[in-house]
């Protein structure tokens, strides 16, 4: 199987640029001077869909559309997701004319189920685990014959996700490093492809969800943990696919706690002004950590961080 590789990140960015968002890029001096460092964002909480998602399912949807040919019925799409992708994917397949089914575990941020149905997708609950997801997906197919677009493990999904990197180093430019979440590894591993080892790339995870640090680790996938981290979009199993990416270009993850998580997210929200949910703030959580361990090695530097989604429940009084 071969690996996608930038050029397949280029060519989902010409493909998608229609349709998707260039999210804003964006810094604060006064955040920067209590640092002693730079930090810039590039805000996919402000994506369509409210999440770097919509980019990979639109890269994913149109080449499904393409390889159609004009006597094809057109498929129904499905997917399993804790809420972003399953959003994404019911927006991509509506704009290209497609039915999509989305298989959600009941326990789901009731936000990104609610995004969900808005957008078109008709909801199948299923149990917590992995393997819940893909019994209730397999039933799907079979009974609808409908296509499996995975929230990661599939080329097109991560050449689409890679879109924003890509789009981030344009504007940014001289970045030292990139810092993003890493779940299933979409994300992470269309952001290696898209710096193309120029930039170096920065993985974390929650300390409850560290299944591709360990699997880094052992050389080998290790097992998903119980969904039990706040950062809800990380709870999902490494893709084989991203794995290899990431063994590829020897990616470097480390782990937050979740009051580090929490903590990160106060700070965007009280000195940023927005809205970003727990799961996109991981990496800067990983970033301050970094800094705090060793001050003197970020001191005057220019680190990326990217906000991988903005669907957060809100506080309540």
């Amino acid at each position: 199987m071969r690996l996608p590789d930038r050029s397949d990140v280029c060519s989902a960015a010409a493909r998608i640029s229609d349709v998707v968002l260039k999210t804003p890029v964006l810094s604060r001096v006064s955040f920067n001077e209590s640092l002693g460092f730079d930090v810039i964002f590039k805000c996919e909480n402000l994506q369509r869909t409210g999440s770097f998602k919509f980019r990979g399912a639109s890269n994913a949807v149109r080449r499904l559309v393409e390889s159609l040919s004009a006597a094809d019925e057109p498929p129904t799409v499905t997917t399993h997701s804790s809420g972003n992708h399953g959003a994404a994917l019911a927006l991509a397949a509506s704009q290209a004319g497609l039915s999509s089914i989305i298989v959600v575990p009941a326990g789901a941020n009731p936000l990104k189920r609610a995004a969900v149905e808005r957008y078109g997708g008709q909801i199948v609950d299923c149990g917590e685990t992995l393997a819940d997801r893909q019994a209730s997906l397999a039933e799907v197919v079979e009974r609808h014959a409908a296509v499996f677009l995975p929230p990661y493990d599939h080329a097109d999904i991560i050449a689409g996700q890679g879109t924003a990197a890509v789009e981030f180093i344009e504007e940014a430019g001289g970045l030292d490093e990139i810092w993003v979440p890493v779940g299933g590894g979409g994300l992470a591993s269309g952001t290696l492809l898209a710096a193309g080892g120029d930039t170096m790339v920065r993985g974390v995870e929650p300390e409850l969800a560290d299944d591709a640090y360990w699997s880094m680790i052992e050389g080998s996938i290790q097992p998903q943990k119980p969904p039990l981290t706040v950062a809800d979009g990380l709870r999902t199993a490494l893709g084989r696919i991203p794995f290899d990416i990431f063994r590829q270009h020897a990616l470097s993850i480390s782990r937050v706690s979740e009051e580090e998580i929490l903590a990160a997210q106060a700070l965007v929200w009280q000195r940023l002004k927005l809205v970003v949910e727990p799961s996109g703030v991981v990496p800067l959580a990983g970033l301050l950590a970094a800094a705090r361990a060793e001050p003197e090695a970020y001191r005057g530097g220019r680190y990326g961080v990217i906000f991988s989604g903005g669907n957060a429940l809100l506080p309540t009084a």
